[in-house]
């Protein structure tokens, strides 16, 4: 069974169709692939880092207050994202695809 899944893997690394797919998804080298990168990545987990108590505190402190359907979702939203504090898995992510950039 394991060596199955080995012949399986290599001939999916193998596949041309696969190559073209990876090599698709690659970013750029240019401004708006490292920017993208980093915007997405990188700036959420920084706001998150220094003000994501205070976020959290004001989201909290805003669905205590009767709001329509929308808003509501838009604070526990909020809460959600930022209640966690920092991800260190998008800043891992981010980093591999900044490596992955350059070489």
């Amino acid at each position: 069974m394991k060596q199955k899944l080995k012949t399986k893997a290599k001939a999916i690394a193998q596949n041309p169709h696969t190559k073209q797919a990876l090599a698709s998804m690659k970013p750029e080298k240019n401004f708006w692939g490292i920017s993208g990168v980093v915007l997405f990545f990188f700036v959420p987990e920084i706001i998150a880092f220094f003000w994501g108590a205070d976020i959290t505190a004001y989201a909290k402190n805003e669905l205590l207050t009767p709001h329509d359907f929308l808003e509501t979702q838009y604070y526990e939203m909020l809460v959600m994202l930022f209640e966690e504090g920092v991800s260190y898995l998008n800043l891992a992510i981010g980093m591999a695809l900044l490596v992955w950039l350059f070489f």
